[in-house]
């Protein structure tokens, strides 16, 4: 037998028999993901057959390395339930994909089956998440390591093997469409949320890739792709080596050290290389300096447009290659890698490297071994009841509530309240809180909030709906109708907001960004393609409000939104707001138990909230000019700031103690750590949830410093009137910076260790780091 085929010989030999056993075209058809995994199977009746065009591809490569979205489900794809794989059919579905290569081909080398989840598997029947903006809300990594879990959980029981799942992206410009798929304008948060990604789906240990409940992670996008200029999808990004090092890269690395299998590269570029052709960025840092050995998948398309640095295919391929890119995304380049190769534009042993990575990996998830599926297996794990309450944890925890003048939430018992007007365009639309990438949803699934308030109410309590407008439509016709449905209510819950929905029949580029022009007639304004110049409601919503709030009745606003939208106007017009971002299948229901007193809102902002686009930026960990920062015509300093987020109780800080007032930069070097400490107390009547938030605010240190940034954070539950001591441990890591000779070490300085439950609100104690050596 090869040695490849024996289970019992070490991976890496195992790797490199097969790998010397290749011929070049079989080496170049493992580097290429070329196909739409839709593409590759067509229903016939009940049952599922592979295409031709399947075929073609697998016998062009001797073999294939990826297939994309094999279940893949959405408007883009056109796949739906008359025409796509349910969860019954997809291990049938897998295996027959997986025999064919393997039955097929020379070396029967197993395909990978890689699948978007970024917020939840993107297939028929799967299971859909919070946004990831809606995650960063709920500053509690180690619930959504637990969601992760039953996410890979159910893409492996389908028969697929990689998630692609967004965690890099920093949000630094709200106009941008994709801010949905961050967790954080910050990346110490941003981080957490990668490491809970990576060790809930792929597993604490590096061999538990094989487990059947278990798959590879694939981190997008390195990098910076949140600092594109003007908020534009894939604009450039004017940063530095400095802002790339504090700010881009520190999830990508948290995500590293967690084990994760692999990074996707960004369409943006960093000081005019762009990202899949930055071989300093996916070389030089990535593998020399973090010794990272897994795989470069690019983004779709993305190294065709290369062509414009290189002028034809095969150059670009081997631009790509060279720069540390080792599978492609539905490009032509990668297609063309034997005639680079022939053409002298890359060599046999780049192409080797690439290709023992992929098959690393293959080796990794056992697919040599165990390339097969149990059939009906998916049956049982997809949709588990277990599952559908931690996504309505996150759902919970996720909501941040803004405002509460007059303490008009929670409401009242039956009796208190008589009828209630739910109001706005998000009300009563499932497909509007769930966000970008979305799959197809069955009739009677998930729960919105209108269908959340009506589970909740108490018996005797009328709920009444009007629509009252449209997201981004400026038809006046259903103002009338939501003005009457205020007026006879006791109080007016008004839903509006934002949309990612993607409608069939839309405009989609190639790589499935959506085309949302000026004057089209999408409700869509958010998701990837759809950037926004004004970040103010679109379309009548605030004339809506306005409308609703002119009739005297109370109104509490939910803001069901996928990127920092400018409530200025709204805030001001509306007695109490809570902010849902896009919360998901079970988003209603937890919005319903908010404002009924029966869950004690928790969330965090993870990004500021601005006044108005013309502020931008207002991310709160920009650096000190050291001076006032104003405009003339409005406050410089965000609506809301980062970290904050209100509850129905209230939480007091006692003072910040550290173990020593100072320390040497030798003595972190080697390892010493500092604690801070501070009580917080429960002033309230109610059980609430308070997360603890440390920052630092350094000066004197040699470069210029941010205001504040994050080095900290924990989550506690407190009764009322019991407090609780809470310490935090900081070192080497958290209070080292890129110095001037851009290497990471301690630097004397002072440093203002603050404590507090937001950016904004906190209490302080200073440590002094001096250049003394260690005392002997």
């Amino acid at each position: 037998m090869e040695k490849y085929k024996m289970s019992s010989v070490p991976i890496e030999e195992r790797v490199q028999d097969l790998l010397s056993r290749m011929n070049l075209q079989e080496k170049v058809g493992q580097l290429n993901q070329r196909m739409y995994g839709w593409n590759a199977y067509v229903r016939n009746g009940d049952g599922i057959s592979l295409t031709e065009a399947f075929k073609q591809e697998v016998a062009f490569g001797a073999g294939m390395g990826a297939l994309y979205g094999l279940f893949r489900s959405d408007p883009w794809s056109g796949v739906n339930y008359e025409n796509g794989i349910t969860v019954a059919e997809s291990a049938e579905a897998a295996n027959m994909v997986q025999r064919y290569v393997i039955e097929n081909t020379r070396l029967g080398i197993p395909v990978l089956l890689s699948e978007e989840c970024p917020h939840g598997h993107q297939a028929l029947d799967g299971t859909l998440l919070s946004v990831n903006l809606a995650v960063g809300s709920t500053w509690n990594p180690a619930l959504m390591q637990q969601a992760y879990a039953y996410v890979a959980a159910e893409i492996r029981s389908r028969g697929a093997h990689i998630g692609l799942v967004s965690a890099l992206d920093i949000l630094q410009d709200p106009r941008w469409g994709r801010s949905e798929e961050c967790f954080s304008e910050d990346p110490h948060l941003a981080a957490r949320f990668a490491e809970a990604a990576v060790r809930g789906m792929q597993g604490a240990e590096p061999g538990e890739l094989a487990s059947p409940n278990k798959v590879a992670v694939v981190l997008k996008h390195l990098c910076a792709q949140g600092a594109g200029q003007g908020g534009r999808n894939a604009g450039p990004a004017a940063i530095g080596q400095r802002e790339l090092r504090e700010i881009h890269l520190p999830a990508a690395k948290a995500g590293m050290e967690a084990g994760a299998a692999g990074f996707m590269a960004a369409y943006n570029e960093i000081d005019g290389i762009p990202c899949h052709a930055n071989q300093a960025l996916l070389t030089g840092i990535l593998r020399e300096e973090w010794k990272f050995d897994g795989i470069v998948m690019a983004d779709g398309c993305a190294i065709d447009r290369l062509l414009a640095l290189t002028g034809s295919h095969e150059s670009a391929a081997a631009l790509a290659l060279s720069s540390g890119v080792d599978l492609s995304l539905w490009d032509n380049s990668f297609s063309m890698l034997e005639r680079a190769v022939k053409q002298g534009l890359v060599s046999e042993v780049q192409i080797d490297q690439a290709v023992s990575r992929v098959l690393l990996l293959k080796f990794r998830l056992g697919l040599f071994d165990h390339p097969y599926t149990e059939k009906l297996r998916a049956i049982s794990v997809v949709g588990r009841p277990e599952f559908q309450q931690i996504n309505l944890q996150v759902a919970r925890e996720s909501a941040v509530l803004l405002k509460n003048e007059g303490n008009l939430l929670p409401f009242g018992k039956a009796g208190e309240l008589r009828r209630i007007a739910i109001i706005g365009p998000n009300a009563d639309r499932l497909y509007n809180q769930l966000g970008d990438y979305t799959s197809v949803q069955r009739n009677g699934t998930g729960t919105t909030v209108l269908q959340g308030i009506r589970m909740c109410a108490p018996e005797g309590v009328e709920v009444v709906h009007a629509w009252g407008c449209g997201i981004r439509d400026e038809s006046m016709a259903g103002l009338n109708e939501a003005v009457e449905a205020a007026k006879g209510a006791d109080v007016a819950v008004l839903v509006i907001g934002g949309s990612s929905a993607r409608q069939f029949g839309g405009n989609f580029d190639s790589n499935g960004a959506a085309i949302v022009s000026e004057g089209s007639p999408s409700e869509m304004d958010c998701g990837e393609g759809v950037d926004l110049a004004d970040l103010s409601l679109g379309g009548i919503q605030l004339q809506l409000a306005e409308a609703v709030a002119a009739t005297g009745t109370p109104v509490v606003t939910v803001i069901i939104q996928g990127r920092p939208h400018a409530l200025t106007d709204i805030v001001q017009i509306s007695n109490a707001v809570l902010c849902g971002w896009y919360p998901g299948m079970e988003g209603g229901q937890a919005i319903a138990e908010i404002l009924f007193g029966q869950v004690n809102p928790s969330g965090k902002l993870p990004v500021s909230l601005p006044r108005s686009a013309a502020q931008l930026p207002v991310y709160y960990n920009q650096k000190d000019p050291g001076r006032p920062r104003v405009y003339v015509d409005m406050p410089s300093a965000a609506l809301y700031p980062f970290g904050y987020g209100l509850s129905y109780t209230t939480f007091e800080y006692g003072q910040v103690i550290l173990s020593e007032n100072e320390v040497s930069t030798a003595a972190l070097e080697a390892g010493r750590r500092i604690t801070a400490t501070a009580t917080v107390k429960n002033a309230g009547e109610r059980d609430g949830a308070e997360t603890v938030q440390l920052y630092i605010q350094a000066r004197e240190s040699g470069i210029t410093r941010r205001i504040a940034e994050l080095k900290a954070f924990r989550k506690i539950e407190l009764p009322p009137d019991e407090q609780r001591t809470v310490t935090f441990s900081i070192g080497l890591e958290e209070l080292g910076i890129w110095n001037r000779e851009m290497r990471f070490a301690a630097e004397p300085c002072r440093v203002v260790i603050q404590i507090g439950g937001s950016s904004r609100n906190t209490v302080s104690a200073e440590l002094i780091i001096t250049g003394d050596n260690l005392p002997t």
